[in-house]
C-alpha cells in the first residue's frame, strides 16, 4: 500500500476511500472501500491467504479489514520500511510464500474482470511458466507498464511508463512460481548493495530483468476494459463516477 501523495490531503488511505455500495448479509447497502474490490476477486479464485504490505502509517487499513473474516480470508500484514519501490514491498513477504504460487493484485487499482485471477493462475498451471501476467487494454502508457507479447502469449518485452507506445496491452495482476520470488528476491540484494536509490524500482523492472536472464514469462488478457489506478484525483473521480453508475444500473 502506497503513500497516495498525489491525493494529500486525504481523511484515510486511498485503499479505503469509498467507492461505489456493496450488499452485506443483512440485505442494506454501505459504501465498499478500493481495496475491498482486490480481496474479493482473490477470494472468488479461492486464494484465501493474503499478505498485506504496508508503509508506516498505513494503519488503518489493517483496523479496517481486521483479520479478513468478514471477507473470507485470512489476512496477514506485514510493515515495510525500504522506500526504494514496490518489488521491495512484496519481498517483504519472501520468508512466508518463498514456497508457493503468489498471486499479486495492487489495492488501488481497479477493474471490473471478476475471472482475472482464476484466468491467471489457470494459465500457470498448464504451461509451468515463471510468471503470468493478466492484461488489461491500456489508455494511458505514460502511466504503466506496457507488455510486448508474441501470438503464442510469450513476453517479449516490458516497456515502463514512456509517454507514448505502440503496444496495446498492460498489465494489472500477476501470477508467479517460487523461481521468479527467488529471483527477485536475490535482484532486491544485488540491487540494495549496489546502492539503491532513485528513481523508483518498479516491479517492471524485476520482469524485464528476469526475461533477460532467461526465465519464462507469459501474459493473457483477463478483460476488455482498462484498469482504474485511483493514484490521481481526475482518476478517483472516475473511479466513483464510473462505480457508482454501476450500482446504478
Amino acid at each position: 500500500a502506497g503513500s497516495a501523495a498525489r491525493l494529500s490531503p486525504l481523511p484515510c488511505s486511498k485503499e479505503l476511500y469509498p467507492v461505489g455500495l456493496h450488499t452485506e448479509g443483512d440485505g442494506v447497502q454501505r459504501p465498499k472501500v478500493v481495496a475491498q474490490y482486490l480481496i474479493e476477486q482473490l477470494e472468488l479464485a479461492g486464494i484465501r491467504k493474503i499478505f498485506v504490505s504496508l508503509r508506516r502509517g498505513k494503519e488503518d487499513i489493517m483496523t479496517y479489514f481486521g483479520d479478513g473474516a468478514s471477507l473470507g480470508v485470512d489476512i496477514a500484514y506485514l510493515v515495510t520500511t525500504i522506500p526504494y519501490g514496490a518489488p521491495y514491498t512484496i519481498d517483504r513477504a519472501y520468508q512466508f510464500v518463498k514456497e508457493d504460487i503468489v498471486a499479486l493484485g495492487f489495492p488501488d487499482i481497479l477493474f471490473e474482470s471478476g475471472a482475472a485471477f482464476s484466468a491467471v493462475l489457470r494459465r500457470q498451471g498448464q504451461r509451468q511458466a515463471d510468471v503470468v501476467l493478466g492484461l488489461f487494454p491500456a489508455d494511458r502508457p505514460d502511466k504503466c507498464d506496457m507488455v510486448d507479447v508474441d501470438g503464442s502469449g510469450v513476453v517479449r518485452q516490458i516497456v515502463i511508463k514512456q509517454q507514448e507506445s505502440p503496444l496495446p496491452w498492460t498489465w494489472g495482476i500477476a501470477v508467479w512460481s517460487p523461481s521468479f520470488t527467488r529471483y527477485m528476491h536475490d535482484y532486491l540484494k544485488d540491487h540494495l548493495q549496489r546502492g539503491a536509490s532513485a528513481p523508483e524500482l518498479f516491479v517492471g523492472d524485476v520482469i524485464r530483468a528476469a526475461i533477460d536472464d532467461g526465465l519464462r514469462v507469459e501474459a493473457i488478457p483477463v478483460s476488455d476494459s482498462p484498469f482504474i489506478d485511483i493514484g490521481t484525483p481526475e482518476d478517483l473521480a472516475r473511479a466513483i463516477d464510473r462505480y457508482t453508475h454501476l450500482h446504478d444500473t
